[in-house]
């Protein structure tokens, strides 16, 4: 086995499982550092490892790997993750719209996350890092907002495009977290709510409502912001009158996201059950905050075939044409 193939694997199912994002990216980094050791060196296993950026775990994958083994911490984690859920659904996404770097909150860059996505199959993947206001996750200022896009835009290619985006904050009144212009020069918008989850029903309903409104905004992300599960604990949803949101949503051709990340589980089934009934569009997203979380997609699938939402109202499943003229 290639031990750069080796170390990759590795991360994409640390990812995957979102383990610690140290972990992974240690195994990331170690598939760059011996990627870029002469021709000669990566054979020798005294000079792998001396090699600064690969330790003592790394160095036994690679070790295994040139021995001709698969390595055994591979054997193990193939045997621990969960294998991807297979659905006819899946295989009708197209892409993905709502996916971080390390710009804010995500763990790689740009370019890991756009191979990653097309080595899915994806025909194209929004970039979409936070918002200034989300200064834990190093939200982007309007300034670091406008040198990422054609870093974004470089990354297209043939049958692949990668996509301009932002998940952008909803402020406590409704207004979103970036400037309007800046946002209208996006392909794709995901508002979403981060602060104040406890907030009152009715305040929280209409500054829900007032976001959804807004011409700029593609889809509502994470719409009840609760943990399930996960290393983060658990969270309640918001509580909101779901009605009068998803309302909005539907008049205002906003997608509902069904949020792919396990921990999330959101919308959860009820609601899920009332967007379906109102005549909302919905996005199935990942979420994802590294490239192995790229394939949690077939979560969010499995949830929308169990809940009998049709393809043709996911936007997911819609071409690149289409979809570019349902967003701006």
């Amino acid at each position: 086995m290639d031990p750069q193939e080796a170390l990759l694997e590795i991360a994409r199912l640390l990812e995957r499982e979102r383990a610690s994002r140290y972990r992974a990216k240690a195994f990331r980094a170690a598939a760059a550092t011996y990627a870029e050791l002469p021709e000669d060196a990566r054979s020798d296993l005294n000079r792998i490892q001396q090699a600064k950026g690969i330790g003592s775990s790394t160095f036994e994958v690679i070790r295994q790997a040139l021995d001709g083994q698969t390595p055994s911490y591979l054997v193990e984690l193939r045997g621990e993750v969960e294998p991807e859920i297979v659905s006819e659904l899946r295989s009708r996404l197209r892409g993905d719209l709502h996916a971080h770097t390390e710009w804010s909150d995500g763990t790689t860059p740009i370019e890991a996350m756009a191979d990653a996505a097309r080595a899915l199959g994806h025909e194209y993947l929004a970039i979409t890092d936070h918002s200034p206001r989300l200064r834990v996750a190093r939200g982007l200022t309007a300034e670091r907002l406008r040198l990422q896009l054609p870093q974004v835009r470089a990354l297209s290619g043939e049958g692949f495009t990668m996509l301009t985006g932002i998940e952008v904050d909803i402020l406590d009144d409704g207004r979103l977290d970036q400037e309007d212009r800046l946002l209208g020069e996006l392909d794709v918008v995901v508002a979403s709510v981060h602060s104040k989850l406890a907030m009152e029903p009715g305040p929280m309903t209409r500054r829900m409502v007032a976001a959804v409104s807004n011409p700029r905004v593609s889809v509502l992300g994470h719409v009840t912001g609760q943990l399930v599960q996960g290393e983060r604990g658990t969270r309640p949803p918001s509580r909101f009158d779901a009605r009068a949101v998803f309302e909005a949503c539907a008049e205002n051709g906003v997608a509902v996201e069904i949020n792919s990340r396990p921990e999330r589980n959101d919308p959860p089934d009820g609601l899920l059950a009332l967007a379906l009934e109102i005549g909302c569009l919905f996005s199935i997203d990942s979420d994802a905050h590294a490239p192995g979380q790229l394939s949690l997609l077939d979560h969010g699938a499995q949830r929308a075939e169990r809940a009998g939402v049709p393809a043709e109202r996911i936007v997911t499943t819609w071409g690149l044409d289409r979809l570019l003229r349902w967003a701006g």
